[in-house]
């Protein structure tokens, strides 16, 4: 039996099924009601079964498992010049981390028995649920920008998904995919329906969301397993991360919140956000620094154009929680970053350089010490960007 949903504001709890909420009738993001751990001590790497990528910590997850590439335990590589390890989150079916949430979400969505998602995205985590989606045997909608990238408009047409191209900002677009999620009942995006009532999915299908649904982050916790798995069980002094929606960071925490839960890590690394300067909602909040050449935004890390992250209060809790911080990064030092990168053969798209960018301005301030045991993921595949 799927697990049900609960939110932890309210304590309302709602039955799976699929046409369960998307959000709770308060207006919080809902979790899963069921929060496994896995009993025991855990093996060693090399005793690790790992041939099922990511499900080898089926324990931890409140999904079984029915679609899958046995995607992940991506590499975890030293970068000497970086004086960090990369992992590389671009070695994905689709490359792009998003794998992780696609996997989960899918899955659920089946379990469910859902018959057509829907998602709106950027690129990179639209074509990871496209492709999951047909892996399953569902039919997707996926609401991205006017002005999305061809490589990721392609990769989700190739699906058989169907693309729907939407004017205006990165907003416009979760506007427009959720009024086709709950169909004309009038219900926005900013709380419940008109009417007060829960903002059910009773239009056109399933919203697989990457920002909003549980199932999603379930994926992405499987990275903080998968490192402290590779670092013998322990934990790094920090990671730095980019924050759009902040997926991948609230994963991270969760993830390694759980393993201290658990007993099979003590302590939690630092979590160090990275944004793009016109887009850090996170680093306003906490007064933060913008290392950039003039007072503009720059789009070269369109992946996380993100000006109103669905989890923001979440996010700034892990960055207080692991006495975390956040840093915004304009073009210039973005744009070196990912020359960088390319020279050292890390051949990744452009969003992905925003953390190495950020990794080399905390050193510069003093936040991370020259000796600290320090990982940052390489989060999406250049190839993407031809």
């Amino acid at each position: 039996m799927p697990s049900a949903l609960h939110c932890p504001a309210c304590d309302r709890v709602y039955e799976p099924g699929p046409d369960e909420p998307w959000r709770c009738a308060c207006g919080h993001a809902l979790e899963f009601e069921d929060r496994p751990h896995p009993q025991g001590d855990p093996l060693p790497l090399h005793r690790l079964d790992t041939s099922d990528g990511l499900w080898t910590f089926f324990e931890f997850l409140p999904i079984e498992k029915h679609v899958t590439f046995h995607e992940g335990f991506t590499p975890l590589v030293d970068a000497p010049d970086w004086n960090a390890g990369f992992k590389l989150e671009y070695v994905f079916p689709t490359g792009s981390f998003k794998d992780r949430g696609a996997t989960t979400t899918l899955s659920r969505a089946v379990s469910l028995g859902v018959e057509k998602v829907i998602e709106d995205s950027s690129g990179n985590a639209g074509a990871s649920i496209a492709t999951y989606a047909a892996r399953a045997g569902l039919e997707a909608d996926i609401y991205v920008p006017a002005d999305v990238k061809q490589s990721k408009l392609m990769a989700i047409q190739r699906t058989d998904a169907r693309p729907v191209r939407i004017e205006g900002d990165r907003q416009a677009v979760t506007t427009a995919c959720l009024e086709a999620v709950e169909g004309e009942a009038g219900r926005g995006v900013d709380g419940p329906n008109r009417n007060g009532d829960v903002p059910r999915q009773t239009g056109t299908g399933w919203y697989a969301s990457h920002a909003w649904n549980p199932a999603f982050y379930a994926g992405t916790m499987t990275f903080a397993f998968e490192l402290a798995a590779q670092q013998g069980w322990t934990v790094p002094d920090a990671v730095v991360l980019p924050i759009g929606h902040g997926t991948l960071f609230l994963g991270a925490y969760r993830g390694f919140s759980l393993l201290n839960e658990a007993g099979i890590v003590d302590g939690m690394p630092r979590l160090l956000g990275a944004q793009m300067a016109g887009y850090a909602p996170i680093v306003d909040a906490l007064g933060g620094r913008t290392i950039a050449e003039d007072d503009t935004d720059t789009d070269i890390a369109d992946g996380i154009r993100i000006a109103e992250p669905a989890r923001k209060d979440e996010i700034l809790e892990a960055i207080a929680e692991t006495d975390g911080d956040a840093i915004a990064l304009g073009s210039d030092p973005i744009e070196s970053a990912l020359d960088r990168l390319h020279r050292g053969g890390f051949y990744v798209e452009p969003t992905c350089a925003v953390a190495p960018a950020a990794l080399e301005a905390y050193r510069e301030a003093g936040t991370i010490a020259e000796d600290d045991d320090v990982v940052v993921p390489l989060t999406g595949s250049g190839l993407k960007t031809l």
